[in-house]
């Protein structure tokens, strides 16, 4: 897969060599690094301070090094960077994966949470950086930025990358937390893409009540409008397979078909420009709880590891890029003029996203503590130092958002836009390398393994086997729930309003989705059907 991308990227140009023997070279040399990244990601896997996103940096800046010394200064990297490349062909695989694998039961039952911190947190942030970033860089001479630039940088620096956090927690030990943080780290990444391309479709410079009602209806309609979007491509895959039987002839067309619709998906949101992150995402959990269970065993076993292997190659393709790109001469030259400037911008970048992050983070567990019942249920002190701190990294989205806005191409000439590309990537390599060095140390002094463990649903190899909102499914339920005796619904919803909306999701779903999508135990038994294997 990696050779074949970047032989892709050859083709379509992007690549920076100019003759065929040189595209080679560069093929390879891109191919031995990203296995470079892979077996020292294994050997530091017990490692306390580095992980496979900070090995693939160092990596990236040491192959830098030497690409300037070999060009004599006049390049540092072996590709030219592309925000296509990124939105087409690196993004998809992570988000889809990142729904696709997710712990339904758990990312469902604190949904309302996650959609706090996910959705009205990153909007706090955000509202935070671009204020300080208005009354602050309006001050400084850096370039002929304005409001839409500034309101651009607080949509780009709201991206959270938890990816060390996530590497570190378990979500067998501490359930809610992980799914809090990874949660709210996906709606983050797909508020914060949203938030950047309405506003690319207003002209900021004079803002006024009409436009700021205009643009909330741009962002809502984005949001739903992608999240439909991705629940109907979900939808229609299971549909077709569940009818269809595709594995009685082959396996190949079964995972090709799924890899293809989840694809789809993400692209026709962007060509309805939607948001492709939020479509994507619920495609992958749509096809996880429904497509998933009507394939095949073969094609299940395949699915899940292929889906996982491409977002991981796609991650460490980037970071090893980012590394490369932080010593790219052309940007520095064009900020070289003031470096005590350039520093003073990225300190002050940093701080703004401190204080963006801990302006919602405490705020919000404090009222999500509020509707919770037990102790188990209520976000603690030290775990919520634990979210503050893993949205503290910025990494993929904001790279990619950054070059989207201020360069073109992987190119600027402009010396505001050359500065703030070089203070995003100081940012992102200061916080993730410094911030991620820290983060399995912290994590351990705030939650030693002793006090982690609570009683949770049972740890399972395979986790895609678990329904959406029930470990429990046809008798066992339907005995679980006849046992229970339950409150009036409107006593139920004004209590415990997210456990009344699963009660009734279930039965939604058990009536009619699954019986008409498939589904776990909802797949009628035919010779080569996927329940041959199963027993069901």
């Amino acid at each position: 897969m990696g050779l074949g991308l970047v032989a892709h990227l050859v083709r379509l140009g992007v690549l920076s060599s100019t003759s065929d023997h040189a595209s080679v070279v560069s093929i390879n040399l891109f191919v031995a690094l990203l296995c470079a990244c892979i077996v020292l990601g294994h050997l530091l896997e017990e490692n306390r301070w580095v992980n496979e996103s900070i090995t693939a940096l160092i990596i990236g800046l040491c192959t830098g090094v030497v690409i300037l010394l070999t060009t004599k200064g006049k390049s540092s990297h072996i590709l030219v960077f592309s925000e296509d490349l990124f939105f087409i062909y690196l993004l998809p695989p992570i988000i889809f994966n990142a729904g696709f694998q997710v712990k339904k039961k758990q990312f469902f039952r604190n949904f309302m949470t996650i959609t706090l911190f996910g959705a009205v947190g990153t909007m706090i942030s955000f509202f935070t950086i671009s204020f300080g970033a208005i009354s602050i860089f309006g001050r400084m001479n850096i370039g002929t930025l304005d409001v839409g630039d500034f309101l651009a940088i607080g949509a780009i620096f709201s991206a959270t990358d938890s990816v060390c956090t996530l590497q570190v927690l378990n979500q067998d030990e501490t359930p809610l937390l992980y799914s809090l943080v990874f949660g709210e780290g996906v709606v983050n990444d797909a508020t914060s893409v949203v938030l950047f391309n309405a506003l690319q479709n207003f002209d900021l410079n004079q803002i006024d009540v009409a436009v700021v009602l205009k643009f909330l209806g741009n962002f809502c309609y984005l949001f739903l409008s992608s999240t439909f979007l991705g629940v109907f491509a979900g939808l229609l895959s299971a549909y077709i397979i569940k009818k269809l039987y595709i594995g009685r002839h082959s396996t190949d067309r079964e995972v090709a078909l799924m890899m293809l619709m989840a694809y789809l998906s993400y692209m026709l949101a962007e060509l309805l420009e939607l948001s492709g992150i939020l479509t994507v995402f619920f495609c992958g959990i749509v096809m996880s709880h429904y497509t998933w269970h009507n394939v095949t065993e073969s094609s299940r076993v395949t699915t899940k590891h292929a889906f996982a292997t491409l977002s991981f190659i796609a991650e460490t393709f980037l970071f090893l890029y980012v590394g490369m790109d932080a010593l790219d001469i052309e940007k520095w030259e064009f900020a070289s003029d003031s470096p005590g400037k350039s520093i003073c911008i990225s300190s002050i970048l940093l701080g703004l996203v401190l204080v963006g992050r801990a302006a919602f983070v405490f705020p919000l567990s404090f009222l999500s503590n509020l509707t919770k019942k037990t102790p188990l249920e209520k976000i603690t002190w030290r775990q919520q130092i634990v979210i503050w701190w893993a949205g503290l990294m910025r990494g993929a989205v904001s790279i990619a958002l950054a070059y989207n806005k201020f360069t073109r191409s992987g190119h600027t000439q402009l010396h505001g836009n050359a500065i703030m590309i070089t203070s995003t990537i100081t940012v992102v390599l200061f916080s993730t390398m410094v911030f991620g060095m820290m983060t399995k140390p912290l994590i351990q002094f705030l939650l030693p393994a002793s006090s982690n463990t609570v009683p949770s649903e049972p740890s399972s190899p395979k986790s895609l086997h678990s329904p959406l909102l029930t470990s429990m499914q046809g008798s066992d339920l339907e005995n679980a729930t006849a046992s229970i005796v339950r409150p009036s619904s409107l006593r139920m919803l004004l209590s415990k309003p997210t456990h009344t909306v699963h009660y009734y999701w279930r039965k939604f779903d058990d009536a009619l989705m699954r019986p008409m999508f498939g589904g776990r135990g909802f797949v009628p038994f035919s010779p080569g059907s996927p329940t041959e294997h199963t027993g069901r």
